[in-house]
């Protein structure tokens, strides 16, 4: 008997099987299970078959029992917070329908021994013959998203066959309860910077495989979703990275790769640059970048430039445009309020008149935005076409 009961009790791993109506396969796949690990959770999702009867026969399952169907989402939901209570930090996830194979169980436990905690996917070969033509489809479509929504590659998004980190599953709340929650957790987990990798898995689909998707209401419920990641990415999830690796210290790689070898004219980056200065100073601190991005993107600046750009606001520059948006203020309005400068000069300075800083900051960010677009024209002007005189003459 082969076993690897000791490397899923050392990992704290289960094996979790959601299941709906699947009673003539189930046996089989637990069968099949139990040749390596009793560490078994399956979530009976209101089958009205004899799943129930069967599961009784094996007392080492832990079993959780829907009264009615809830959705492939909200089972494994279920059996994650299940796999938490008894001890486990990670769960792999496997079909009821036969399709996945037990034996590979080893290749996902090796693979996290090695690279730690993370998200495994299991990837099938999606050359085989008995692949059927709208699995192929799917596949190539959930990929695509899943690179544009989080900028990595995987070779096979759609496989239920993972192993799940369970505490960084839990921790959040879903919004999907089906089979697009495989691909919504996916998703986030790569927000969240947890590690996302594959290990190659072998698969069967049997001629009686008995399948509960359907094609037109959950690709729909998928692209619904799809299309909603893919706001918050481009709204939210890359600005925010990008805003982190500037925090981090990388603003001088991210401005040879987005300006300085970008393909805009010497005016769409000069426009970028000003309108940054001007977000960076405008008085809706908190934000600021946000809108930045949003308005970025509307008027289709580069976003990477305006968020360099919008960085004019760091706390050192903070008391200095605090102070310059009052006095400029008070001239605009006539009110001569002025207050003496210090490097501590902070918002409660000019709480006193709200009204004149922020007719100021509207000022000194328009002054400064069209101030710094045309000095950033100017020395583009004249960088940028000299570097292009060198290149034609080095060719």
């Amino acid at each position: 008997m082969i076993s690897l009961q000791a490397q899923f009790d050392q990992l704290k791993c289960c094996v979790l099987v959601p299941t709906y109506n699947n009673a003539s396969k189930l046996e089989a796949v637990i069968q099949d299970i139990a040749q390596y690990t009793h560490n078994l959770i399956v979530v009976n999702d209101g089958s009205t078959d004899q799943t129930d009867q069967l599961l009784e026969l094996y007392p080492f399952i832990e079993k959780i029992q829907f009264q009615k169907n809830q959705g492939k989402g909200i089972a494994l939901i279920a059996g994650m917070k299940k796999a938490e209570e008894l001890g486990y930090e990670f769960a792999i996830s496997i079909d009821s329908d036969g399709q996945h194979l037990a034996k590979d169980f080893g290749t996902f436990l090796n693979k996290l021994a090695l690279k730690g905690p993370c998200m495994l996917v299991g990837a099938r070969n999606m050359q085989q013959e008995e692949i059927p033509g709208g699995s192929s489809f799917g596949h190539k479509f959930s990929n695509f998203w899943y690179k544009v929504e989080t900028g990595q590659a995987l070779p096979d998004t759609q496989s239920g066959f993972r192993l799940y980190p369970v505490k960084e599953i839990n921790k959040r709340k879903y919004y999907t309860s089906r089979y697009e929650f495989e691909i919504e957790s996916l998703v986030r987990l790569s927000w969240s910077g947890i590690p996302v990798d594959w290990v190659p898995i072998d698969v069967l689909y049997p001629e009686d495989r008995i399948s509960h998707f359907r094609k037109f209401w959950d690709f729909f419920r998928t692209s619904v979703l799809n299309s909603v990641l893919f706001l918050i990415a481009i709204l939210w999830i890359k600005p925010r990275d990008l805003y982190r690796n500037i925090r981090n210290g990388n603003a001088r790689k991210i401005f040879n790769e987005h300006i300085l070898r970008t393909q805009d004219s010497n005016a769409k980056i000069a426009l970028a640059i000003g309108f940054g200065f001007f977000m960076g100073i405008f008085p809706i601190w908190g934000f600021q970048m946000l809108v930045a991005v949003f308005l970025a993107a509307m008027f289709k600046l580069n976003k990477a430039i305006v968020l360099v750009a919008a960085n004019i606001s760091i706390p050192p520059l903070i008391p200095f445009i605090l102070y310059f948006s009052y006095w400029i203020g008070g001239i605009a309005l006539g009110t001569n309020k002025a207050i003496g400068f210090s490097a501590h000069f902070s918002f409660e300075n000019v709480q006193n008149d709200l009204v004149q800083y922020y007719f100021g900051a509207v000022l000194l960010s328009s002054i400064v935005g069209v101030l710094g677009g045309l000095i950033s024209y100017i020395i583009f002007f004249f960088f940028r076409k000299k570097k292009q005189v060198i290149s034609k003459a080095d060719l």
